[in-house]
């Protein structure tokens, strides 16, 4: 259910080249991604046009010379296992303040993205899914 063609960047990578790739991609967000030591899972940052509109242009950092890592969130970053099912991801997704998740494999690799925006979507088809079958029941007697 989630977004496979997530776009990521390394660490360090800085801002200006963050948002070129936001306006070339039509996204606005990008997962950070820390790579992993062995017996370590990875590690991941979001940053969105958000950030970058208030963090870098709200306070006049130049994006040229400004690190991701100075402005992306890292502390309440939510990872969603790609085995959970939706209802089991919105539990967790439910406790979080949130609004992008990335979506790893069981081995802590990133398999995608999905967003709040996403997770609304997938519940209005199952909502017109279940519409749909309740009117094609027709009445009960």
């Amino acid at each position: 259910m989630c977004r496979k063609n997530v776009v990521s960047v390394k660490p360090g990578t800085m801002i200006n080249e963050v948002a070129r790739l936001m306006e070339e991609k039509n996204i606005g967000s990008v997962v950070v991604q820390n790579a992993k030591g062995s017996g370590e899972k990875e590690k991941f940052g979001i940053v969105t046009d958000r950030d970058i509109a208030l963090r870098v242009v709200g306070k006049n950092l130049d994006p040229v010379k400004t690190p991701i890592d100075d402005v992306m969130t890292q502390n309440m970053v939510l990872v969603l296992n790609e085995n959970l099912g939706l209802f089991e991801a919105l539990e967790q997704v439910r406790r979080s303040a949130v609004r992008r998740f990335p979506v790893v494999d069981v081995d802590g690799n990133l398999k995608g993205i999905i967003t709040l925006d996403d997770i609304i979507t997938l519940l209005g088809k199952e909502m017109a899914d279940v519409a749909s079958i309740i009117e094609n029941e027709g009445p009960l007697l």
